[in-house]
């Protein structure tokens, strides 16, 4: 059984001509590390979010969310509180933000458990000293407060927050962006030992391509709400399949790059508050044609390369697809 399944998730807002999120299928399997990647306003925090029933006020849902194997979008309240607590958890962006500067990091730690009833207090207080030794914190940090800790502490102290529950899945809202470089190397390293130790499936939310093809097994791109290339990281960005996959990947900074300015996507992303026909990046993409305005292409494997999908019309006449192997 997958620790998150999606399946054709559409998500309204009000005020919108068309939906956010736009029938988006991905699974994470049990220890399995998968990234979601693209442009802000893609999409990918709601559909993190809506693993937890994070949904926005005012929201209506179709689809099915699952973690592990129960509805996410049919639960009570009651049933959202135990799943937060236990089954799934989320690692946010910001961890200065996402703790209570006035109280101590054990409160922190053990509050949900506690409230719960899933652990005692000696209990929760035995778990939080463990899970700050696992993520290379003392126990002595139980007893001081946020203010008293650096970035890289305090997202440390995060991802031992989100592991109380013992978690069948973690979602990871770009949980680097607000460390410096090597904060942000030894959290990576760390997501990735965690999850080996406790088998837990994550969901990594990025922006950063050079992150995503580092640290996941699996990369789904989204674009204006919709999944539009799916695959094996290595297989993904080596041969991309989709024409907006390509170009995020030539705008990428490298250190082999030749001199000059860096590439960019024309255009802007469609406007919610429009109906959107056809394919979401054709105003956008040199390969465009009526057909590509008219109707919405379906996602489609890549001849030869076993779990890559790509929703594309003319995703063989993009340069180092397999078309040209």
């Amino acid at each position: 059984m997958n620790a998150l399944d999606i399946q054709h998730l559409r998500l309204r807002l009000p005020g919108t001509a068309r939906p956010v999120l736009d029938g988006v299928d991905l699974t994470v399997a049990p220890g399995e590390t998968v990234a979601l990647v693209g442009e802000s306003g893609s999409g990918k925090t709601l559909t993190s979010r809506s693993a937890l029933g994070l949904l926005p006020p005012g929201a209506t849902a179709e689809g099915r969310v699952l973690v592990d194997g129960q509805d996410v979008l049919t639960m009570d309240p009651g049933r959202l509180r135990t799943l937060r607590t236990g089954r799934a958890a989320m690692i946010f962006q910001d961890p200065r933000a996402a703790i209570n500067p006035l109280r101590r990091v054990g409160d922190f730690l053990t509050e949900g458990v506690r409230l719960t009833g899933a652990m005692s207090a000696a209990d929760a207080g035995r778990r939080a000293a463990e899970l700050l030794d696992a993520v290379g914190l003392g126990p002595e940090l139980l007893r001081r407060y946020p203010g008293q800790l650096s970035g890289g502490m305090l997202q440390r102290v995060m991802i031992a927050g989100a592991l109380m529950g013992d978690p069948i899945l973690l979602l990871a809202d770009e949980p680097t962006t607000a460390l410096d470089v090597t904060s942000q190397a030894e959290v990576i390293a760390l997501l990735g030992r965690l999850r080996q130790r406790f088998g837990t499936g994550l969901l990594f939310v990025t922006h950063d391509l050079g992150l995503a093809a580092a640290v996941s097994d699996r990369v789904h791109v989204m674009y204006a709400g919709r999944i539009v290339e799916s695959g094996p990281a290595e297989a993904l960005f080596d041969r991309p399949r989709h024409p907006y996959t390509a170009a995020l990947l030539a705008a990428t900074p490298r250190l082999d790059s030749r001199p000059g300015r860096l590439a960019a996507i024309d255009g802007q992303p469609p406007d919610l508050r429009q109906e959107l026909t056809g394919c979401a990046f054709a105003a956008r993409c040199p390969f465009a044609t009526g057909l590509c305005r008219e109707e919405a292409p379906g996602a489609r494997p890549a001849p030869g390369q076993p779990g890559h999908r790509a929703a594309c019309h003319h995703s063989d006449l993009l340069e180092g697809s397999t078309a040209d192997a």
